[in-house]
């Protein structure tokens, strides 16, 4: 993957951090998005997950160039659908036409249907609304989608032959229970993404999503090992667990890899 150029969205920390290094280390230039989030200030969550979500990509740029690679990055609110183009722009003025698109960015929150104010790990809980549902889906429906629509219109103009998008999902096809607009929301970038790995297969381009399994991105508690530990493989992921298989599919063994759902366990 030597001289390829990767755009990964939600870049600052966890699996997105985690992937662009797993990347760069393959020899693609990086370019990171991010967005500062406000802290949570909750307790079922530990205070370095709230310290992760507000801080820059400067770190992981920091990491990646300090091991010989290319990186850059830049903060972006994916709620605007004007985001898009912009940071394909930056990428391209940076390294040049995007060929590795990284969908991990999610404007994660925990909403239900039922009046429940904690969920099984001791996380807080808010009923299904307008504002949960159009933070969701704006992030991780609309922003995909433009993402994907702008990688395919630079990739056909330039008449590239070798493309990868990858998505990050969660949840199934039975529901998401305590977490319903997220998983809704993901099925749906799934759906895109099928979408898009059987129209842009005729262009060189491979579309498919990655369902990690519970990852310690920081905000990972006792009652959550705990859960973990009923699972097939007993623990916790890690995030480069998860960053391995996403460079998997982004490198030339992943080239007849598509249109698929990577569920790990």
């Amino acid at each position: 993957m030597a001289g390829k150029v990767a755009l990964v969205t939600g870049a600052n920390h966890g699996i997105g951090a985690a992937t662009a290094v797993a990347l760069a280390a393959e020899g693609v230039a990086v370019f990171l998005t991010y967005k500062r989030l406000a802290p949570l200030d909750e307790p079922a969550y530990p205070e370095t997950y709230d310290r992760a979500r507000a801080g820059t990509a400067d770190d992981v740029v920091r990491r990646i160039r300090e091991a010989g690679g290319a990186a850059e990055a830049a903060e972006a609110d994916l709620s605007d659908p004007e985001v898009p183009k912009v940071l394909f722009d930056q990428a391209e003025k940076a390294f040049g036409p995007v060929e590795i698109l990284v969908n991990n960015a999610s404007g994660w929150l925990s909403d239900t249907f039922t009046p429940t104010e904690r969920d099984q790990f001791g996380r807080p809980l808010r009923m299904v609304d307008a504002e949960t549902h159009e933070r969701q889906f704006a992030v991780d429906v609309r922003a995909p989608a433009l993402l994907i629509a702008e990688f395919a219109r630079r990739h056909v103009a330039r008449g590239a032959g070798w493309g990868r998008v990858i998505g990050l999902t969660s949840g199934g096809p039975e529901g998401f229970p305590t977490e319903v607009s997220y998983g809704a929301a993901k099925a749906a970038q799934e759906n895109y993404t099928a979408s898009a790995a059987r129209e842009l297969g005729r262009y060189g381009i491979t579309a498919n999503m990655v369902h990690p399994p519970v990852t310690d991105t920081g905000w990972v508690n006792d009652e959550v090992v705990q859960y973990a530990a009923t699972l097939p493989l007993g623990k916790v992921a890690e995030p480069e667990e998860v960053a391995e298989v996403i460079t998997f599919l982004a490198s030339h063994q992943g080239r007849r890899v598509t249109g698929q759902i990577i569920k790990m366990y």
